[in-house]
């Protein structure tokens, strides 16, 4: 029996470019997770076919490269949205209640941790450090750092990068 591993429902690219990175590495198994890295730079995730064409060019099974890209927090098998929200959990963060931020981003944006909204807009992942504790709790949209967060300053940040809300535009918070 064999076991899809991959998320459904994404049109999977063409994967020429895949053939060009394994042979770029000599289709050298112990070059795995450099092949991933740019096979990930290139189509912005992991696609499906992308990870049977590199198991297939290593010679090695399809789990195996699915191990080492589920692994490390770096990979990811869905594309990701337009905007990419990283949320601390560290910490310094946890005990500033980040909990509650991921909670409210979750509700008003209508999805999970590790998920990509539906109209694609918006991924959200959680890290466990992003090195500001001093300003923590932290979110990180798009390289833009947003310190000191809480749960009444989410709508407002959320509005500047495009989330319409169905109620008024919040109002600035400081």
């Amino acid at each position: 029996m064999k076991i899809d591993l991959c998320p459904q429902g994404y049109d999977e690219p063409d994967i020429v470019k895949v053939g060009l990175i394994v042979e770029g590495y000599d289709c050298d198994k112990g070059k795995l997770i450099s092949i991933l890295q740019d096979t990930q730079s290139e189509y912005g995730y992991l696609p499906r076919n992308a990870i049977r064409e590199i198991a297939d060019r290593l010679s090695i099974s399809e789990i195996e490269v699915f191990s080492a890209a589920t692994f490390y927090k770096g990979f990811t098998l869905e594309p990701r949205g337009e905007h990419l929200i990283s949320l601390c959990l560290g910490t310094a963060c946890h005990v500033r209640r980040a909990r509650s931020i991921l909670q409210e981003i979750e509700r008003l944006l209508g999805v999970k941790r590790g998920r990509t909204t539906e109209d694609g807009k918006f991924s959200l992942e959680t890290v466990n450090c992003l090195g500001a504790c001093a300003i923590g709790p932290v979110i990180v949209i798009d390289g833009e750092y947003h310190g000191q967060m809480n749960v009444m300053k989410i709508r407002e940040l959320l509005f500047r990068y495009g989330v319409q809300f169905p109620e008024t535009a919040p109002e600035a918070v400081n």
